[in-house]
């Protein structure tokens, strides 16, 4: 069995870096290890994230994952960042 260390560098989506919410949520642990198989560390085939920034430069939401659903414990976790940087 590979480790997750030598599946993501065989076919990495090119996104998949320290900018990528997709990764951060996932790294934190509040993010299922499915979405990285079946979209990040699959060359980002299929995913809505990718298409809709590289064809009209559109930067999803970090609430919005791969397939173009929401992920509401996300949601909730975004707003609640955004709500702590206005008050410091």
């Amino acid at each position: 069995m590979q480790s997750d260390r030598t599946m993501k560098k065989k076919n990495i989506c090119r996104w998949y870096n320290e900018t990528s919410a997709m990764k951060r949520a996932y790294e934190e642990g509040k993010l299922d290890k499915k979405w990285m198989e079946n979209y990040c560390w699959n060359g980002g085939k299929g995913c809505i994230r990718k298409k809709r920034f590289e064809e009209e430069g559109y930067v999803s939401p970090d609430y919005i994952l791969p397939n173009g659903s929401v992920d509401k414990n996300l949601k909730k976790t975004a707003g609640k960042q955004v709500a702590e940087e206005v008050v410091k």
